[in-house]
This record gives C-alpha cells, sequence and structure tokens, in this order.
C-alpha cells in the first residue's frame, strides 16, 4: 500500500487489514489470521463485538460529543464505576495512556505545590514505558524512545525494578511519586513481584510520597483481575488506564484518592474530547460485557492453557528460555531474535508482537476460545519448528 502522505513512524508488517470477528482478523486480499496482538491489549473483546457494536451504533444517533463544559451522563456514570471497581475516589478523562500519565504527573506535581512542598521528581523503573510526550518518555526507562527529543524535561530518575534497595536510596527531599508498571508490557513482560510492590507502597508512605501505577496494558481485565495491583493486595494514589478500557474506542483514565484529585481544581486540566459520550458509553459496555461473560475467569483459564502450553513448548524448542506474565499478557523470552519467528507466524496465520528483541508477546482478547489458544499455540510450533530447520544451531543469540 501507498503510505507517502503518512508519516513513517511505524515499521508497519506487510499486511492490511480490513476487518475482524472475535479473535480473527481478514486482510485485503481475503486472507484470515488469528489475532493475538488485539490492537496491542486495546480490543479486549475481539473484533465486532455484539454488545459494543449496538452501543457504539445506538449512541451515534444521538450523540457523538459534548463539551465538558456540560455534564456528560455517561462520563459520571463510568467514574462511579471506575471508582468503585479500584477503590480511588475520583477520575479525569482523556484520550491514550500517553495522556493520562501526563495528568497523573501532572496531579503529583500540584499536589505537592499545593502542600508548599518542593517535592516534583518522579522514579521510575528501567525498561519501563509510559508514553511519548516530552514527559511520558522522559519517565519511560529506555533511552532509545529518547534519541532526538532533548532537551528533555528536568524531574525523572530511573532505577531496576523489583530491586527495592536501589529504590530507597533514590529517594530524597526532590521526590514526589514513584511511578510503576505492575507488569512492563513493551519493556519484555517483566513482572513487578507482589512483595516488591507492598514494599513500595510501604516505602511511599514511609516518605510521604505518591504512588502512580500504570495499568493501561495491565488493567481491565488484563491480568486476570481488574486491576493488576489487586494481586499485591496494595492501594495506588492515582492509577492511569487506557487501551482495553474502550474496546477500541479512544479512552483514557486517571483516577486518584479524594486527598490527591482536590488539587486538580477548573482550569488546572483538561481535555477536549475527554470522557465524551461516545467513549464513555463504549467504555460502560466492555465493563458490563466482562462481568456479564465472566471474562475474568476466562482471562484465568485460558491464562493457564497458554501458560502450560507454550512451557511445554519451551521443553521441545529450547531456544524458548523463559515463559513470564499474567493473565493474557504472556512474553517468551527467547534465546534468539524474535522478530523472524514472529514473521514465520504470521505466514502461517497468527499474529503476535514482540516485546525487546527476544520476546514473543501473546495479546489475545479477554473472551478467548479454548480452541484459539490450541490453535495458537499448533501455529506457533509449526512457526519454531521451520525456524529450527532453518537455523539448527538457533539458540545462538
Amino acid at each position: 500500500m501507498n503510505n507517502k502522505a503518512v508519516m513513517q513512524t511505524y515499521a508497519r508488517y506487510p499486511l492490511t487489514l480490513v476487518s475482524g470477528n472475535g479473535c480473527r482478523v481478514q486482510d485485503d486480499r481475503g486472507r484470515t489470521y488469528l489475532d493475538f496482538i488485539a490492537g496491542i491489549a486495546v480490543n479486549t473483546l475481539g473484533y465486532a463485538h455484539p454488545a459494543l457494536s449496538k452501543t457504539l451504533c445506538t449512541q451515534a444517533k444521538n450523540m457523538l460529543h459534548c463539551s465538558n463544559f456540560f455534564h456528560i451522563p455517561a462520563q459520571q456514570q463510568l467514574a462511579e464505576r471506575l471508582t468503585a471497581l479500584s477503590g480511588l475516589d475520583q477520575a479525569f478523562f482523556c484520550n491514550s495512556g500517553a495522556e493520562a500519565n501526563e495528568a497523573a504527573i501532572k496531579l503529583a506535581r500540584k499536589y505537592f505545590h499545593d502542600q508548599q512542598s518542593p517535592r516534583r521528581n518522579i522514579i521510575t523503573a528501567t525498561q519501563s514505558f509510559h508514553g511519548r510526550t516530552l514527559n511520558t518518555l522522559t519517565a519511560t526507562g529506555q533511552d532509545k524512545v529518547k534519541i532526538g527529543f532533548d532537551p528533555l524535561p528536568p524531574g525523572f530518575a530511573h532505577v531496576p525494578l523489583n530491586d527495592i534497595s536501589a529504590l530507597a536510596a533514590a529517594i530524597n527531599a526532590q521526590t514526589a511519586a514513584v511511578l510503576l508498571e505492575p507488569l512492563q508490557g513493551e519493556g519484555g513482560v517483566n513482572i513487578a513481584h507482589a512483595d516488591y510492590l507492598l514494599a513500595v507502597r510501604k516505602l511511599c508512605d514511609q516518605h510521604g510520597i505518591l504512588l502512580i501505577l500504570y495499568e493501561v496494558q495491565t488493567g481491565i481485565g488484563r491480568c486476570g483481575s481488574m486491576f493488576a495491583f489487586e494481586q499485591a493486595n496494595i492501594q495506588p494514589d492515582i492509577l492511569t488506564l487506557a487501551k482495553g478500557l474502550g474496546g477500541g474506542v479512544p479512552i483514557g483514565a486517571m483516577l486518584a484518592t479524594s486527598a490527591v484529585a482536590v488539587s486538580f481544581g477548573p482550569g488546572t486540566h483538561g481535555s477536549t474530547f475527554g470522557g465524551n459520550p461516545l467513549s464513555c458509553t463504549a467504555a460502560l459496555t466492555v465493563l458490563d460485557v466482562i462481568e456479564a461473560e465472566d471474562l475474568l475467569e476466562n482471562c484465568r483459564q485460558r491464562s493457564s492453557q497458554l501458560m502450560h502450553g507454550l512451557n511445554t513448548l519451551r521443553a521441545t524448542y529450547p531456544l524458548i528460555r523463559e515463559v513470564r506474565g499474567a493473565g493474557l499478557l504472556i512474553g517468551a523470552a527467547l534465546d534468539a531474535e524474535a522478530a523472524p519467528i514472529i514473521a514465520a507466524c504470521r505466514d502461517i496465520g497468527l499474529l503476535i508482537l514482540p516485546a525487546g528483541p527476544n520476546v514473543l508477546r501473546f495479546l489475545p482478547p479477554l473472551n478467548v476460545s479454548k480452541q484459539e489458544i490450541s490453535e495458537a499455540l499448533e501455529l506457533l510450533a509449526q512457526a519454531l519448528a521451520e525456524h529450527m530447520a532453518e537455523k539448527p544451531n538457533g539458540a545462538a543469540r
């Protein structure tokens, strides 16, 4: 396809997708693929889910957009649902994960400004990913995303994930917050251990600083609970969401405790499109379907099936070094480059993503079936066998 009019910010796969249904997509040549990307953890309900399709059509006939100068019933309903589910108190709506993180960073700094405190700095983890705006790429713990965008804004530091001593040593009188992903998706499917997150929560309380959890990829059921932080039995002060919340419709959310949220008064922050009727109605439908179809339980069951299947393949194909993740955000770390295997999978009808150069990432919709998991494992086995046949010593880096 001729993309000359589109800025070349993506290294696109040689594939044009035109339609989808459930866990499958079709390209412009009529070929069908099993999709274990789900729009990068966005299509929570897969493609063309009847409830979401109906919601969008109905809402489009009434109102797509309404300025935030007016009350928006669906926005209020969604805020009530998310605060009840998360245990936090108030929500701010925007359009993406990066925007949600920008809001979280601004809120943390404004909170300490209001306390007449000098605290402004944010500590994040190495290998983290927090977005592409100047603040969020600076917060990201990967140098490759920052090249060419200097001067970067000050106020960010990075420490290794799961190293509580390093975090404790980095905290000083300027520290306002710690910003973490419970499970790093883009950085390699790296899990923040539950005992580490609990220790981080205690450390933040000890120093009077805020804990911000970035659940853009892990939230809304992706890890088998509505929010990944629940599995560590902790509560953040600020939570950011996006991706799967809208099921394919752009929406982001930043939730906070009332003690922190009070620092965002009229005029301190805003979003033209944030929390519009269409996106909020879509998000409400996603939450309804997750509950009605018991998708959290399905996520846990299919996760167990996929993890077991990948570990079984690991015994046959030792270039799979480790299988890790939670729910339906799973990575297979390789002793080889991931790209050739991803291409081989695509050629035989399975779509998966990398998470760094050596990790295969699996992100199927939460309503993926037992049969579809089995089919994906069979296709992956075929791709691995082909790779090993071409490179008998394929474990070489």
